[in-house]
């Protein structure tokens, strides 16, 4: 560890250098598994038309979060009401004749029994019965399908979600079979985000979720400064990315506030473990040389001393601490590089990120 000799203060003499300060203390700390992820709707629906005619109203406008079965575009259901009163009178026509016919069948066999006619004549109006009542399920059917197209003429959300950008205007002509979006709903409460983890962090995840624990999982901004939402991990992909490595994760979150909003990249933090009654020091206090760990601890004399110390888990502005120091210990966050051991200092707390609610 370099040595600073000719330094301020060096051995306890000359003026105290001003530091800031840190105490060791004893708490609760994450361990996290994290990734870059993006937010993914659980549903998105592409509206299409199932009937060919002409848009006749649309009933929402761009951006609107619309409930399931709220109606969104009217086509022009005339063509398909006229068509079904065809069919109804068609049906009427073929009932009456499928009637007449089963009055001359039960004639028939009454004459039968007298060989007043041929049996050929019976079977022939046997036939015709058949054939009629064929006609009249053909007639129902008919209508069952036509009825069934006036429905679709009249648009309805499948889903509760936002809307998107207007693809269609009022007068435009849509078929079928061209196969036109008419738009596009998103849901957005609740949503998901899908990212990735290393494929050797895989086994602690996969192990706690098939003990079926629940494991919390924060979306923060790309920066890590704020968080978006707090949700569940909800699956695991069932294979692992050769090319990378990775193995993708789902989890769902609540989005009342809409913080989450499809596409958007996200940090993702997944708790595996809360290790409690760790030793904690801040993480700016922590230096390092030759592959060692170190930190300058304030003595009761006030002067500093290097101590060498073994780390666990980091989490953001904290840092578990393993081996070297006690809890109530004191380290020097910065003003270091005019330090060295022996030196006297003018201490000043930080306030700690317990106390100012810092991220956990």
């Amino acid at each position: 560890m370099p040595r600073k000799a000719d330094a301020p203060g060096g051995n306890g003499s000359g003026p105290a250098i001003p530091v800031t300060t840190a105490h060791a203390r004893r708490g609760d700390i994450g361990v996290y598994v994290t990734g870059l992820g993006s937010v993914t709707p659980i549903y998105t629906v592409t509206v299409k038309t199932r009937v060919d005619g002409q848009i006749m109203a649309i009933n929402y406008k761009e951006g609107d979060m619309v409930q399931q079965g709220a109606p969104l575009l009217d086509i022009d259901a005339r063509p398909y009401e006229a068509q079904l009163e065809q069919y109804q009178g068609q049906l009427k026509r073929d009932q009456a004749l499928l009637a007449n016919a089963k009055v001359d069948l039960a004639r028939y066999a009454t004459l039968m029994k007298t060989n007043a006619v041929p049996e050929q004549t019976y079977a022939t109006q046997q036939a015709t019965v058949g054939q009629d009542e064929g006609q009249v399920e053909v007639d129902k059917g008919l209508i069952d399908a036509t009825r069934l197209n006036i429905t679709y003429c009249h648009i309805t959300s499948p889903i509760t979600g936002l809307i998107g950008l207007r693809l269609v205007d009022p007068g435009n002509y849509v078929q079928a079979s061209s196969g036109t979006t008419l738009l596009v709903i998103t849901q957005i409460d609740p949503i998901s985000m899908i990212f990735p983890i290393a494929e050797d962090q895989l086994p602690p995840v996969r192990s706690r979720m098939l003990a079926g624990q629940k494991l919390v999982v924060e979306a923060w901004d790309r920066d890590q400064q704020h968080r978006l939402g707090t949700g569940a991990l909800a699956t695991i992909d069932n294979q692992i990315d050769q090319t990378t490595g990775t193995v993708r994760l789902r989890a769902n979150f609540p989005n009342q506030d809409n913080k989450l909003f499809p596409n958007q990249f996200v940090y993702a933090r997944l708790l595996l473990q809360q290790k409690h009654g760790a030793l904690l020091i801040p993480t700016a206090a922590i230096q390092r040389n030759a592959g060692n760990a170190y930190v300058f601890m304030v003595g009761t004399d006030t002067t500093v001393s290097t101590r060498t110390i073994e780390l666990g888990t980091t989490n953001g502005d904290e840092t578990e601490v393993t081996k070297g120091l006690q809890g109530g210990d004191e380290v020097v966050l910065n003003g270091v590089d005019k330090l060295t051991d022996g030196t006297k200092v003018a201490a000043h707390a930080q306030v700690s990120p317990a106390q100012k609610g810092g991220k956990q």
